[in-house]
């Protein structure tokens, strides 16, 4: 009779595990996850992390995509580009922001010089930063003429989110940030560049500063969800910079940037006070201290 209580309590427990287990595996944000959103028409939401307790936030908060970006270059590490940004420092970013997602689907951007039309050298450089991160997937920023790259690195297994219109690894090449596929040649390549991502297999697309209505037309004309920064509401999904959204990074504000707090002014608000306690002996008081 104790060994089939026994057998039998084992055999319920491990049922147990097996289904949290199963539930926790099916709220996971997936590519299916994502396409099923596409088709019925629930909007996609994304935000950029860069640590584990920043990742941590925004999943806990519900956001269905987390984008490890090269933004890190900037908002980060203080340069005046997205260039600068390493492999090796990507890596170390993202991994620490896979280690605090449970739900959201994480993808990391393949920094500048990575893929640079050479498939075998941009697979080892994917290869590379999906072993050492833990990430769901790659962002690349390019079309036809990286298109070879990223089917070679997809044809691997590893999903590619693509980018086009404003692609910030070509500022030195456009001379700005001004907005892009203003004029029909350049509108005209960027549906094109669109559909031949969608066929080498991305799994979804950015779409960075370009007119709304070119926006809705590619994302209408697509199967893979597409997430817009600055391309208006008719795309599936929008992403922001954690550090812009909240008024961290001070010295940004886009026509398209909404700031839902002003978290630099908190956050300054909060150390002069602190910086008055220390100097007035106010900090540590005695139920402070041991």
């Amino acid at each position: 009779m104790r060994i089939g209580y026994s057998l039998s309590t084992f055999n319920c427990q491990l049922s147990t595990i097996m289904s949290v287990h199963q539930s926790d595996f099916q709220s996971k944000v997936t590519v299916n996850t994502l396409l099923d959103m596409k088709k019925r028409g629930e909007k996609i939401s994304m935000l950029t992390a860069y640590d584990y307790s920043m990742a941590k936030i925004v999943d806990g908060a519900g956001c269905d995509m987390i984008l490890v970006g090269d933004s890190a270059s900037n908002v980060i590490c203080g340069n005046s580009s997205t260039l600068p940004i390493t492999v090796d420092e990507m890596i170390f970013l993202a991994k620490n922001v896979v280690r605090g997602v449970k739900r959201a689907f994480v993808s990391v951007d393949m920094p500048f010089g990575t893929c640079s039309g050479n498939p075998e050298k941009s697979l080892e450089y994917a290869i590379k930063m999906i072993k050492n991160t833990g990430a769901d997937s790659v962002k690349i920023e390019g079309g036809e003429e990286l298109i070879e790259d990223i089917r070679k690195i997809i044809n691997a297994g590893i999903p590619v989110v693509g980018h086009l219109g404003l692609m910030p690894q070509s500022i030195n090449k456009y001379g700005g940030y001004s907005v892009r596929a203003k004029e029909d040649a350049e509108a005209e390549k960027l549906i094109s560049d669109a559909h031949l991502l969608e066929q080498a297999g991305c799994c979804a697309l950015v779409l960075e500063k370009i007119p709304a209505v070119l926006a809705q037309k590619v994302a209408e004309s697509l199967t893979i969800p597409v997430i817009g920064i600055g391309a208006g509401s008719g795309v599936d999904g929008q992403v922001l910079v954690f550090h812009d959204m909240l008024g961290i990074n001070q010295g940004f504000s886009p026509k398209f940037l909404r700031k839902y707090a002003n978290i630099g002014e908190v956050a300054t608000n909060a150390i002069q006070q602190y910086i008055k306690d220390v100097k007035s002996v106010d900090f540590p008081n005695k139920e402070e201290q041991y």
